[in-house]
C-alpha cells in the first residue's frame, strides 16, 4: 500500500511540464510520464520516475497510461500543429477524459489559458474550452487559467524578450496597452503542485497571475530595464494583431507559427478577476520585475553549473532552421572533432592554449584582437599565461580568464576583453569508443543591437579560426600520443636484459 498517490504527468517534455517533473521528483512524489516518444524522457527523470509510451489519440495507451493513477496532469495543447488545432484539442480532452474516468482517476489538473472579452482568439478558445469538458466529467478537475508565464523557455517570455531585444525602437500599437496579469514560472509550478492536495470536492476553475498587472508594453520595458537596454518605443493607432503576428514572423522566424496564434490572442484581456486562488493556496506571487530577475538568474546558472554541450543540443532539437545558432539572448559556434588518442591526450592539447603555446590557428589573429582590445582600454594578450604549472580556475590567460577547470576534462574560458557583451569558449573531452571527441563551444551573451552587429561582424572569422583552431588541436594529440608509444617502445628496446640479445659471436 501507498501513502502517496500515483500522479501521471503528461507533456513533460514542454516548458511547464519538464519544470513540473523535476519539482515532483524532488519531493518524492512516485510519477509516471507518457509521452509518444519515451525516448526523449528517459534520459531526463529520476530512477524511480516511470516512463510509458503513450497518445491522447490512441484510447489503448492512455487505458495503460492512466491505469492505477490517482492524479492526472494535463499539459497538452496542439497550437504548434498545422491544421485545425482547436478540434485536435476537444478531441484529445474528450479521449483523455473518458478513458481516466473508466480507470477511477481522482483528479484532473489542467493548465488553461486566462482571458477575457468578447471575441477570444481560436487559442485561448479553444484551452477554455478544454477545460470546460474536464470540468463537466465525472472526474473532479481543477483547471488554473493562467496568463503569461515568465521564465526562461517559455514561449510568451521568449517572444517578449526576442522582440526586446532585438529591436533598439520599436513600434508600438494599440494591442500593447492590453492589461495582462504576468506569472513566474516558480508561482506557477507552486500552483500546480499544490493542486495534487487542494481539499476539494467538486470541479473548480481558479485563475492565477502574479502580483501586479502590465500591459505587454509595461512587461517589454520592465524587460529592457532589467537588462540594462535603452529602447524607443512610438505608439501608433495602427497596426492590427494579424499584421503584427506577419511582421513578427520576420523578426523571430523561429517562433513565427506559434508566435502568430499568441499574438492574435493579445487582443484578449487575461487579468485575474475572481480571487478564489487566495483562499485555496498558500503560494504569494512574486512582482513580474523580480520574474524577469530570476528568469535570467537561473538561466546563466544553469550554464555555470553545466557542461553547454547538452544544452547546446537541447536548443537545437527546440529550434531547428535558422534559430539553431540563436538560444534565449545567446548566439552559439560548436565544433566537435574524433581524435585518435586517448582523453589525456586530448586534455594536455587543450591546457596548453594561450600566451606563447598560441591558440593552435592564426596567431596573427589572436595577437591582432589582443591589441585592438588592448588600444581601446582593454587588458589585450599581455598577460599570457601562468609559466611551469597546469590552469588553474581563476588564472589569466591572455585576454581570457578560467572560469571554470576539471584536470582531464572541461575547460571554460570567459572573455575580459572590451565587447558589447559577454563571451565564453568551452572545451569538453568526452571518450567515444577508442577514440576521443572534443566539443568545442563558444558562446556570445549580446548587450542589445551592438552586440548582434558584433557577433555577425566576426562571423567570417569564427568559421575559419574555430574550425582549423579544433583540428590542429586534434593533430596535436594524435602526434603527441605517437611520439609517447614510439619513446615507450625505444625505453623498453634498451632496457631489454642481454638474454634477450643473442651473441653476434
Amino acid at each position: 500500500m501507498h501513502d502517496q498517490p500515483m500522479i501521471l504527468l503528461t507533456g513533460a517534455t514542454g516548458y511547464v511540464g519538464g519544470r513540473l517533473l523535476r519539482v515532483l521528483e524532488e519531493r518524492g512524489e512516485r510519477v509516471r510520464c507518457m509521452a509518444r516518444r519515451p525516448g526523449s524522457l528517459t534520459q531526463r527523470t529520476a530512477l524511480a520516475t516511470e516512463v510509458v509510451k503513450g497518445d491522447v489519440f490512441d484510447t489503448a495507451s492512455l487505458e495503460r497510461a492512466l491505469a492505477g493513477v490517482d492524479v492526472a496532469f494535463y499539459l497538452i495543447h496542439s497550437m504548434g500543429s498545422t491544421g485545425g488545432f482547436e478540434e485536435m484539442d476537444r478531441r484529445a480532452a474528450r479521449n483523455f477524459v473518458s478513458v481516466a474516468t473508466k480507470a477511477g482517476v481522482k483528479r484532473i489538473v489542467y493548465l488553461g489559458g486566462l482571458g477575457q472579452g468578447p471575441k477570444l482568439s481560436a487559442h485561448l478558445r479553444s484551452r477554455q474550452e478544454v477545460g470546460r469538458i474536464f470540468r463537466a466529467s465525472d472526474v473532479c478537475t481543477i483547471e488554473l487559467q493562467a496568463s503569461i508565464v515568465i521564465g526562461s523557455g517559455s514561449l510568451s517570455f521568449e517572444l517578449v524578450r526576442a522582440l526586446t531585444e532585438r529591436l533598439p525602437m520599436m513600434i508600438m500599437p494599440r494591442w500593447v496597452q492590453v492589461k495582462a496579469q504576468p506569472i513566474g514560472i516558480e508561482d506557477l509550478l507552486g500552483y500546480l503542485y499544490e493542486s495534487i492536495r487542494i481539499p476539494i470536492s467538486e470541479s473548480r476553475m481558479v485563475e492565477v497571475g502574479g502580483q501586479e498587472t502590465l500591459s505587454y508594453r509595461d512587461l517589454m520595458e520592465a524587460y529592457a530595464r532589467e537588462r540594462g537596454l535603452p529602447r524607443l518605443m512610438i505608439e501608433v493607432p495602427f497596426l492590427s494583431p494579424w499584421l503584427s503576428s506577419l511582421w513578427l514572423g520576420l523578426v523571430t522566424p523561429g517562433y513565427a507559427r506559434v508566435g502568430k496564434k499568441l499574438i492574435e490572442g493579445v487582443r484578449n484581456r487575461s487579468v485575474v478577476e475572481n480571487k478564489g486562488a487566495i483562499d485555496l493556496y498558500s503560494v504569494s506571487p512574486m512582482s513580474a520585475r523580480e520574474a524577469i530577475k530570476r528568469a535570467l538568474i537561473c538561466e546563466e546558472k544553469s550554464f555555470e553549473e553545466g557542461g553547454w554541450s547538452g544544452a547546446v543540443s537541447s536548443a537545437e532539437r527546440r529550434l531547428p532552421g535558422p534559430e539553431t545558432a540563436w538560444m534565449g539572448v545567446r548566439y552559439i559556434d560548436r565544433q566537435v572533432r574524433c581524435v585518435k588518442a586517448s582523453p589525456v591526450h586530448v586534455f594536455r592539447a587543450i591546457s596548453r592554449i594561450g600566451g606563447r603555446n598560441g591558440w593552435y590557428a592564426f596567431n596573427g589573429l589572436w595577437r591582432m584582437r589582443g591589441a585592438i582590445d588592448y588600444w581601446v582600454g582593454g587588458v589585450g594578450s599581455r598577460r599570457g599565461r601562468p609559466y611551469g604549472r597546469d590552469l588553474q580556475s581563476g588564472d589569466h590567460l591572455d585576454f581570457w580568464r578560467v572560469e571554470r577547470f576539471e584536470a582531464g576534462r572541461l575547460l571554460r574560458l570567459v572573455s575580459e576583453m572590451k565587447l558589447p557583451g559577454k563571451a565564453w569558449l568551452e572545451f569538453e573531452v568526452k571518450a567515444c569508443g577508442q577514440d576521443t571527441e572534443i566539443h568545442q563551444t563558444a558562446i556570445f551573451y549580446p548587450s542589445g543591437l551592438a552586440g548582434r552587429f558584433y557577433w555577425y561582424a566576426v562571423l567570417p572569422f569564427h568559421a575559419l579560426v574555430f574550425q582549423t583552431m579544433i583540428r590542429n588541436m586534434g593533430v596535436w594529440a594524435e602526434r603527441e600520443a605517437l611520439r609517447e608509444e614510439m619513446e615507450d617502445s625505444l625505453r623498453e628496446q634498451t632496457q631489454a636484459t642481454p638474454e634477450d640479445h643473442p651473441s653476434s659471436e
